[in-house]
């Protein structure tokens, strides 16, 4: 069901939008987590090391998608805001365009390259096999990551943000039972989580078209929605490359802490990626919210409303603030006690290691949250550019600390890396959002 979120009260517009993404997040953790628990119960510490090795370049690929498609879509929720149906319809089939020439690129530069990329990261010998085996499944799986993607970021620009969710659960479920088949059952290792994940995000994918072709009638496109207009091809590409490379420096800068990690062995690497699966499951509100918000901000932006659009920024940034207050302690204090669920070895040495990782991010969640709401917020608004800018203020942070940890050999240091990235860019893009609304009120735009 579309939403018009240019009127209501902002928080309580936002908090019910946001709610369905956070639920679908986490069954989409839920079923990556399934991968981590599996194969670290089932298969071992390497193989789970490998996994967790590629899961910087896995978010490279699919955060450069998430990124891309949605900023195809901004355009899509801007045009939706203003009530111009026929140009919402016409960016709907031109980002669908951009978005199979984006995954055929894709697809093959990834499979090309991932040898070499493995290498560089110093990924050691016991888990390069699993490691590149992995991967490899996951690159080839690209179509359905992007179809579904592109597909949930159409519907939440309307204003639906459930019908991913539901999509999601069933994909999660389907994941799990994948998972036990593949990786138990016909031993096929690393590689067996990645194939069900690959087939999980298909099926979503694929539910996702059937809704839209038959419940969606307002995204029911003629041929001739499909000629390209060279000015909307321009104004998409202009906020979805920008999104994209986004999230691309945020993976580069995972993939130095990576690199860093590995030197330290299978153990250190296993541990971190235990952690950071943990974190990922407690940040996933930030995610949810800054989906949020850039549908939020597009949508009044087409309408005109930038003070609604300032009204909407407040509010989320009290409740993501209110929720890392109370998330963070039960993390910093209660964190490493899910260690378990992902490793049979090692697990005296590995939860301490755990729990350094959860104390270190736990006591800066407030600056992460920033990141997640401004950025996407303001790249609703339409600024491709200028939120890439703290991406590589956060690439400059995690970088720089993750060659001095790397130096010292310092798995604390590591674990900085993160947080120091999340406070450079945090202040960034507070600079940047006052400057953009400062604009708007000596302009005389700024209205409800």
């Amino acid at each position: 069901m579309e939403k018009d979120m240019t009127a209501g009260t902002p928080g309580k517009i936002i908090f019910n939008f946001t709610m369905p993404i956070f639920i679908g997040n986490i069954f989409q953790q839920f079923y990556n987590m399934a991968d981590t628990v599996i194969v670290g119960k089932f298969v071992g510490n390497a193989a789970l090391a490998a996994v967790g090795a590629c899961g910087t370049l896995v978010f490279l690929i699919i955060g450069f998608l998430q990124g891309v498609t949605a900023g195809f879509t901004v355009v899509t929720a801007q045009h939706f805001g203003a009530g111009n149906m026929k140009a919402m319809k016409k960016s709907v089939a031109s980002g669908a365009v951009l978005t199979g020439i984006v995954t055929v690129i894709l697809t093959l530069l990834s499979m090309i390259s991932m040898a070499k990329v493995l290498h560089l990261m110093n990924t050691p010998s016991d888990m390069y096999g699993e490691a590149y085996g992995y991967i490899m499944v996951i690159c080839g799986g690209i179509v359905a990551q992007a179809l579904y993607n592109y597909l949930a970021s159409v519907l939440r620009a309307l204003g639906d943000s459930k019908r991913p969710l539901y999509f999601l659960v069933v994909a999660a479920l389907l994941n799990i039972v994948l998972d036990l088949v593949l990786i138990i059952v016909f031993h096929l290792g690393a590689a067996g989580a990645a194939y069900a994940t690959v087939i999980a995000q298909g099926v979503s994918a694929l539910l996702c078209l059937v809704y839209i072709i038959k419940k969606v009638p307002i995204l029911k496109l003629d041929r001739w929605d499909f000629k390209l207009d060279g000015h909307l091809v321009r104004q998409q590409l202009a906020i979805g490359f920008p999104m994209a490379l986004q999230y691309s420096i945020t993976a580069i800068g995972a993939m130095m802490v990576q690199a860093a990690l590995n030197v330290l062995g299978s153990v250190h690497v296993a541990a971190f990626t235990a952690a950071n699966k943990i974190e990922q499951v407690a940040t996933q509100v930030y995610v949810a919210l800054g989906t949020t918000m850039a549908t939020y901000c597009a949508q009044n932006m087409g309408a005109g409303k930038v003070k609604r659009i300032s009204r909407g920024f407040r509010a989320t940034t009290i409740m993501g603030s209110i929720y890392s207050v109370v998330f963070g302690v039960l993390v910093f204090f209660f964190g490493n006690m899910l260690t378990g669920l992902f490793v049979s070895e090692n697990l005296d040495q590995i939860v301490g290691l755990v729990d350094i990782y959860m104390k270190c991010v736990a006591l800066f969640f407030i600056p992460l949250n920033v990141v997640n709401v401004y950025r996407n917020g303001i790249q609703g608004m339409g600024y491709g550019f200028l939120p890439m800018t703290a991406g590589i203020a956060e690439l400059a942070g995690r970088g720089l600390t993750a060659v001095v940890a790397s130096h010292y050999k310092s798995y604390l240091g590591i674990c900085l890396a993160s947080p120091v990235a999340w406070i450079f860019a945090s202040a960034l893009l507070l600079v940047m959002y006052f400057g953009i609304m400062n604009k708007y009120k000596k302009a005389g735009n700024f209205r409800e």
